[in-house]
């Protein structure tokens, strides 16, 4: 925490209040979970009297590594932030607490760097072939066991951590983007799942039936690939927090396509989706039509966006329409995006991954 985050310190007089308030019967409540080891403590500094951000108060401990600091409701709303030992803060931004909530943190201490996993010849029997997923579990993955986190299913993994296996040589640096926002607060943690597509079937697999001009139609065996293949797995091998208000999808082109596609008709799966210049022109826009004649708010928040160079900005527009009118709102459940300047290609994609990334999973969003 820099010197500009630097408050009064509280006196003696408000930490006797502070110990007064916890226990009141009613009391803003932070609960953080982190194992410290033997002979460390966890302490909050915050915002508003009696906590300050020049000294700590000692939270605490409870079984299960938990560590609790209340303070009365009448002091507002309040930003904190835990430390271990009062001098190591916590990485990230600081928490918002409203009065009255009872707040969970799982913080983590050290660079906000995550790993990668691969898992090789992962076989989908859905479509009798197999491909590899590309794992990002994030910084406090190893560090903080007691904490679990949301999920993005990414289309395209090959080309979303190493420009190595990029189709076409160029990465969107998606791991460098979420540990960027992650480091800088802007992000909540996530666990991204990049999903190869099969070789030679990308086409098949990422649309619906069918265009005139290229065929397609495996759209509805890839939904099932993801939902009763890869996100069964996932939930099984890694800490993730299954409900659809944690999990989302992600693509560009014909994998911004079969993201809509999917999350749209699986509302009681995803949460959210973001669809990256997608191919909505697919089939004379067919998937657009069905929006605009069904007109059924489906619970699900959208990223859209498109380039304005060749990006199919005309057809994405038409989309956002489309759901505008069926009850979707700009800025809350909807964020329609345009990239000025922008191509259809991977650098552009990855330019702006920090719009959709911290639309889907804004900080302090996680719901446990």
């Amino acid at each position: 925490m820099s010197d500009s985050f630097t408050r009064k310190a509280a006196g003696p007089l408000a930490a006797m209040l502070l110990l007064l308030m916890s226990t009141a019967a009613e009391a803003t409540t932070v609960r953080v979970f982190y194992d410290v080891g033997y002979g460390n403590r966890i302490s909050i500094r915050g915002s508003k009297a009696p906590l300050s951000w020049t000294t700590g108060t000692n939270a605490t401990w409870t079984t299960g590594n938990i560590w609790t600091l209340s303070w009365a409701n009448t002091v507002g709303d309040v930003e904190v932030k835990p430390l271990i030992n009062d001098a190591t803060w916590s990485t990230g931004a600081n928490y918002r607490i409203k009065a009255g909530a009872t707040v969970d943190i799982y913080p983590f201490f050290g660079p906000a760097t995550g790993q990668l996993q691969t898992v090789s010849n992962f076989y989908s029997p859905q479509f009798g072939n197999s491909r590899t997923l590309t794992i990002y579990l994030p910084p406090s993955y190893s560090a903080n066991p007691l904490k679990r986190y949301p999920v993005l299913y990414a289309h395209d993994g090959q080309n979303l951590f190493s420009a190595a296996r990029a189709t076409y040589g160029v990465e969107w640096r998606m791991d460098e983007t979420a540990n960027s926002l992650i480091g800088n607060g802007t992000m909540d943690e996530v666990i991204i799942v990049g999903i190869d597509h099969g070789d030679a079937n990308r086409i098949y697999e990422y649309t619906p039936c069918c265009d005139s001009q290229y065929g397609g139609g495996g759209a509805d065996k890839h939904e099932r690939f993801i939902l009763d293949t890869v996100k069964p797995f996932i939930d099984q091998n890694y800490r993730t927090l299954s409900t659809k208000t944690n999990t989302a999808l992600i693509g560009s082109s014909l994998g911004g396509l079969v993201s809509f596609y999917i999350g749209r008709r699986n509302p009681a799966v995803f949460g959210k989706l973001a669809a990256l210049s997608s191919s909505f022109w697919w089939n004379n826009q067919a998937l657009t039509k069905q929006v605009e004649t069904e007109t059924t708010k489906v619970a699900v928040k959208f990223y859209i966006d498109a380039g304005t160079s060749s990006d199919g900005l005309t057809e994405t527009t038409r989309m956002r329409d489309a759901l505008v009118a069926d009850g979707y709102v700009q800025g809350n459940d909807l964020n329609y995006y345009v990239a000025q300047g922008a191509g259809h290609n991977e650098s552009s994609w990855a330019a702006r991954l920090n719009v959709p990334l911290t639309y889907l999973f804004p900080w302090q969003s996680t719901v446990y």
